[in-house]
């Protein structure tokens, strides 16, 4: 048995998904922690606590693994920028939890920078390796930034590049974001594994249409385009919106009645409460005449998301950065062809023809072909659907664990052990 602190700083795995900080992230922690546990892997997911109302000591990822939310700060959400100055405060707690349980962890393994920051701290104490994901890039999001706002300041970066000189090993989710952390940030390449995430197919495997329709509520005469994400401008919605409103006004919709499905954010929310990118959103529905083809759900629970998966025609991520897409994976296992931007990890998971399509980021005439043909020709949809579901099988989470599991024997005892 080893014992391993994983570190999620600044968002909680159990959260419920489609949140401004909830996404892949959460359940890439939940599902690998889950899934070591049967390779006589223990782990301790630490988290910054969030609300004072929940316990601080969850035990909802099986095998003993607990769920431990550290106060560090006010105990409500925070910014991340106000976050990045409660670290100091969360590895006091999380040292302070280990000498009270008397136990001695392993391994360190952290996602996203601010979990690096912290793990980087911890290991001055314990002496320990540490393992880094970094989920998301701050160059990257910063290079297809659309507003200054939606600019992340330079104690990120700094951040960033000093965990990549001290950690022991950065995973990175695909050879695309290898490149980058080669390229954008001088990394040692000697320290970088490839590894990418998985997906529960225990979870997400095809329904039968009718059924799936039946439990999410959709007529069975409908057609669903379907979007899984968080509500901000990074994850493309508007172009989603605007091929919509294109495939209205040139007769798409007249001939094939379709609606899109957005899952994420929170919709129903007072409009002085709601967020400005859902609130821009549902503007330009109105303003492009399409406000009764779009229904805003809002959060769902991921054990739901697998009935809107098989109820749609397709998904799309018509993102403007993934550094994976496990949204698309999920889709893909479930049977659904998706069609992507062609940018990070979407640009490696989708194979133009083959288990989906690929349309340049942005191009909204392109995605609206790329949805009306696969609207117009159910034969397609149903190849690229199973294809899809194939492919996916690669990825499942024993298999992707396993690699995890030996890449901790590795650091740990270096010359018996080989990753996969």
């Amino acid at each position: 048995m080893i014992n391993i602190a994983m570190i999620s700083y600044h968002t909680c795995p159990l959260a419920t998904l489609g949140g401004k900080d909830t996404g892949g992230m959460n359940v890439y922690v939940r599902d690998l922690t889950r899934h070591l546990g049967p390779l006589n892997v223990h782990v301790d997911v630490f988290t910054r606590s969030q609300d004072e109302h929940v316990p601080h000591v969850l035990h909802d990822l099986g095998y003993g693994n607990r769920v431990v939310h550290i106060p560090a700060g006010p105990e409500h959400p925070l910014s991340k920028e106000q976050m990045a100055t409660y670290i100091p405060e969360f590895v006091e707690g999380i040292k302070q939890f280990a000498a009270e349980k008397n136990i001695h962890y392993d391994l360190i393994h952290s996602h996203y920078w601010m979990s690096g920051i912290a793990a980087l701290e911890l290991r001055k104490v314990w002496h320990i390796p540490v393992v880094h994901m970094f989920h998301t890039l701050v160059l990257m999001k910063n290079s297809v930034a659309q507003s200054a706002a939606e600019l992340e300041g330079n104690y990120r970066l700094e951040g960033e590049q000093r965990i990549l000189r001290e950690a022991d090993c950065i995973i990175a989710a695909t050879p695309a974001e290898e490149n980058q952390l080669k390229t954008l940030y001088q990394a040692d390449t000697s320290r970088l594994t490839v590894i990418p995430p998985g997906v529960d197919i225990s979870r997400f495997y095809p329904i039968p249409a009718d059924e799936a329709k039946a439990f999410v509520g959709t007529p069975p005469y409908e057609r669903m385009i379907l979007f899984v994400g968080r509500i901000e401008p990074l994850k493309g919605v508007e172009t989603l919106i605007r091929a919509l409103a294109q495939m209205r006004h040139s007769g798409v919709t007249c001939q094939l009645p379709h609606y899109l499905t957005v899952i994420g954010g929170d919709p129903s929310v007072d409009k002085r409460k709601m967020t400005a990118e859902m609130a821009r959103l549902q503007r330009l529905c109105c303003e492009l005449g399409v406000s009764d083809l779009v229904l805003f759900l809002g959060k769902r629970d991921q054990d739901i998301l697998p009935y809107y998966y098989s109820a749609a025609e397709l998904l799309v991520m018509p993102s403007h950065y993934e550094s994976f897409g496990l949204v698309a994976l999920e889709s893909m296992a479930c049977g659904t062809p998706v069609v992507a931007s062609r940018v990070g990890g979407l640009a490696f998971l989708i194979q133009d023809g083959i288990n989906g399509y690929s349309v340049p980021d942005g191009d909204v005439n392109a995605l609206s072909e790329r949805i009306t043909f696969l609207l117009q020709n159910p034969r397609q949809r149903t190849a690229l659907g199973q294809n899809a579901n194939a492919y996916a099988q690669d990825y499942a989470w024993e298999k992707i664990a396993r690699r995890i599991s030996n890449l901790y024997h590795k650091l740990l005892t270096p010359a018996t052990v080989a990753v996969e």
